[in-house]
């Protein structure tokens, strides 16, 4: 099983995710794209990743906005899968055009 890590040193290391609120230790990062191609085009590049990594986020989207949450459930809270993952997002968002 994965080892969690504290989610303030997780935090500390990607500026651009937040704690998710609830009942579970999770990070989440709302993204907003030029438009909904943009959009899922992004989700694609995630989606293909995290099949290949077997780690996948839970996200919601409406049209032009990806809003995605990450965490392991089996450790109880966030670990190097996430930030891996997350980092990933980060990366992807750039390079798809993402303007928030």
């Amino acid at each position: 099983m994965a080892e969690r890590l504290e989610l303030n040193e997780v935090l500390e290391a990607l500026p651009l995710w937040r704690s998710h609120p609830g009942d579970r230790p999770a990070i989440e990062r709302k993204l907003v794209f030029a438009d909904f191609n943009a959009a899922f085009g992004f989700m694609t590049r995630v989606a293909l990743r995290a099949d290949k990594v077997d780690h996948h986020p839970e996200w919601f989207n409406v049209y032009n906005r990806v809003e995605v949450v990450l965490t392991t459930h089996d450790a109880g809270g966030v670990t190097e899968r996430d930030l891996d993952m997350a980092r990933f997002i980060d990366e992807t968002a750039a390079a798809t055009g993402v303007k928030a």
